[in-house]
């Protein structure tokens, strides 16, 4: 992968954000070091990172790609609340026996998760018990 000055700044983006961003997100925040900027090249650019496997797309069924600088499998967790995305806690063990069950053979598993983040179960124990 060539060198390009854009590109590094949405890959630095993505690692500072932390948060599994969209492609509106990453641009948001590089626009404001890179005026010049457009949101086409920023989803330009990360489906070049994610070709390269600098960067992981998390695919959530009816809303944006988020995109994650963590390489290593894991899960996720999509927050219908507050619709951030969160890793997720999974038996790696019992994926690997689920994907090996399979027949042909599989190139990659995500496991997304649809439900409610742990701060937004809380602020809703919370909301409920004042």
């Amino acid at each position: 992968m060539r060198y390009s000055k854009q590109r590094e700044l949405v890959m630095q983006t993505v690692e500072n954000l932390c948060d599994h961003p969209t492609a509106e997100e990453i641009y948001d925040t590089a626009a404001k070091e890179c005026p010049g900027l457009s949101l086409g090249t920023v989803y330009r650019n990360l489906n070049s990172l994610v070709e390269a496997g600098r960067v992981r797309r998390v695919s959530i069924p009816g809303q944006a790609d988020r995109f994650d600088h963590t390489l290593a499998w894991h899960s996720h967790l999509y927050c219908t609340v507050c619709g951030g995305v969160t890793d997720a806690e999974v038996d790696e063990k019992q994926v690997t026996k689920l994907v090996r069950g399979q027949k042909g053979r599989v190139q990659d598993c995500a496991v997304v998760f649809i439900g409610v983040c742990e701060s937004c179960c809380a602020a809703q124990k919370a909301a409920s018990e004042a």
